[in-house]
């Protein structure tokens, strides 16, 4: 018998990841070994033993290319909404050798992404932990931060605690709690949240108190709690010490809308975790020589009613790139970017991760790991051949002054994968790079034409879309 690593369907979905829509994309990394060719057995139930009568079976699924496969649920097969579905996946090879089976679960809610969620992140003061080192890692909010983390001193007390001052009293109704992020070592078990007005005498916030728990993330709602101090007692947990990656804490309501600058300008959405742009887009966009303005707001403040009360509204919508992995990311965070794509007349453009969520809007597995990372700067240290983009729709406007087969910045791992029906690719490199709406003045692009580099022929991309959208 011929060895088959199983798959790995750590890619997305991911474990306990919500998807947003009835016939999601299923993509995961491919498995390893086997006589010639693999194909895969892809299987779907509300049930982990997979025995109801409603399994959904895709066998003998071709594999997508060398790295990652992925499988569209189809029309017939639609899940049901508000339902925890589990899948699994193993590989079959030409001589019928088979890997043993990859398992991992999701969960379906259509809404969860309709709307703004209502909500504005709480500034955290201090925050101390009862033993280990790293703890202000917790709130350490920047892409990469998702990967540092606090641990207690192993093997320490029986109960450890995490405790975090607001500076003043403030009502919270959601928590965001990150992981090991490839546990289930370091992932804990049983917790709940407390409160406190003076730090010191503490009562159960109601509705936080868990037990068995499986999952490195967790979204916690509950009645709205007005505390100074909040505490997170952790009494037990999996492997030899809890760790926490990163917390989150969120208010009810929405923010103050911001005040936009006056005559023309740009309302940048920054999608980095920290609210930031990945890249000097402002500056990029105030320097085409359009005489344009900025106004940049974080993806978690931006939404569809503070577009809409802006008594100056901006002549375009620029969506801004990141580097985090999306299922290491609180997605609710993004729901008023996607209202504003999916219901907004204003031109948009979207780069990097914003060109992501143009498609994840319509859902959110629709974009996924490619399996590597097509990183411009390294390949020309590795002395490795750029990616070049092949212009799809050269009468296209938006590519004025851009020969074919061209190259740019590529700074990304993750790309889209299944392209949306409202939208037609316009040019790609062996992935979708650049995409626009069939009938909005709506365009996204994967590469970075804002970044300067000697081999960036991209550059006018962003200029032809701001002439485009003060020409609408």
């Amino acid at each position: 018998m011929i060895d088959i690593t199983p798959p790995s369907l750590n890619n997305n979905p991911q474990q306990d990841i919500i998807v947003t829509n009835l016939q999601p994309l299923l993509t995961f990394f491919n498995s390893k070994g086997g006589a010639g060719k693999l194909n895969y057995d892809i299987h779907l139930d509300t049930s982990p033993r997979f025995n109801t009568k409603n399994t959904i079976k895709y066998n003998q699924v071709k594999q997508t290319n060398d790295l990652v496969s992925s499988k569209l649920i189809e029309e017939k097969n639609k899940l049901k909404d508000n339902k925890h579905y589990f899948w699994r996946v193993r590989a079959t090879d030409e001589k019928s050798n088979k890997s043993e089976w990859a398992e991992s679960r999701f969960f379906v809610d259509t809404k969860s992404d309709d709307k703004f969620m209502d909500m504005t992140r709480v500034p955290i003061k201090k925050v101390e932990a009862s033993s280990g080192f790293n703890v202000k890692n917790i709130i350490d909010y920047d892409d990469p931060g998702e990967g540092s983390f606090w641990q207690s001193t192993p093997p320490g007390d029986l109960v450890h605690w995490v405790k975090f001052d607001l500076g003043r009293a403030k009502t919270i109704s959601r928590v965001w709690m990150l992981s090991n992020l490839s546990g289930p070592d370091n992932w804990l078990k049983d917790f709940v949240w407390q409160k406190s007005s003076d730090g010191k005498h503490w009562s159960v916030v109601a509705g936080t108190d868990v037990k068995k728990n499986d999952t490195y993330r967790n979204i916690l709602d509950f009645k709205p709690t007005k505390a100074r101090y909040f505490r997170l007692m952790i009494k037990d947990w999996h492997g030899y010490a809890p760790q926490l990656n990163e917390v989150i804490l969120y208010s009810p309501g929405v923010p103050k809308a911001p005040k936009p600058p006056t005559g023309k300008y740009v309302l940048v959405v920054g999608n980095q975790h920290n609210g930031f742009t990945f890249s000097e887009l402002a500056r990029h966009i105030e320097h085409t020589g359009l005489r344009l303005k900025t106004m940049t707001v974080p993806r978690y403040e931006v939404s569809l009613d503070m577009l809409n009360k802006l008594q100056n509204k901006p002549v375009a919508i620029v969506l801004s790139g990141n580097n985090a992995d999306y299922p290491n990311q609180p997605m609710f965070e993004y729901n008023g970017e996607f209202e504003i794509i999916r219901e907004s007349n204003i031109p948009i453009l979207g780069i990097c991760c914003g060109h992501q969520m143009l498609c994840a809007a319509y859902g959110q597995t629709y974009i996924g790991s490619m399996g590597w990372s097509d990183i411009s700067s390294l390949r020309l240290e590795d002395r490795l051949p750029l990616s070049h983009i092949k212009i799809r729709k050269k009468n296209d406007p938006i590519f004025k002054g851009i020969p074919d087969n061209f190259t740019a910045p590529e700074v990304h791992g993750w790309a889209v994968l299944h392209v949306p029906d409202m939208y037609e690719v316009i040019a790609d490199s062996g992935y979708v790079q650049a995409i626009r709406h069939k009938s909005k003045l709506i365009y996204g692009k994967q590469f970075h034409a804002e970044i300067k580099a000697s081999y960036n022929q991209g550059v006018p991309f962003i200029k032809n879309f701001l002439k485009l959208a003060l020409a609408f």
